[in-house]
């Protein structure tokens, strides 16, 4: 009775992990509610490629998104550097 208690202490680990991996790989099946937008062009066959014009628009977009996420830091750096 008292190596069933290390036994056990030393099993719940992998046991665990087994069973998040299986929670986990199950939620994956059945899909989201809602997915990226990106997601969902990036999903288009081989037979229907992105246009080119689709591929500049997304460019574009993700460098007005990439120039606003880097302004605030920017600002901060150069408040930092006139202390």
């Amino acid at each position: 009775m008292e190596a069933l208690l290390p036994a056990l202490a030393l099993l719940a680990c992998p046991v665990g992990m087994g069973l998040m991996m299986f929670i986990m790989a199950r939620g994956s099946r059945s899909g989201r509610a809602v997915s990226p937008p990106s997601a969902k062009r990036a999903s288009q066959s081989a037979d229907h490629p992105m246009s080119l014009e689709v591929l500049r628009e997304e460019h574009h977009r993700l460098g007005q998104e990439i120039e606003r996420l880097e302004a605030p830091s920017s600002d901060r750096r150069e408040a930092a550097a006139r202390r």
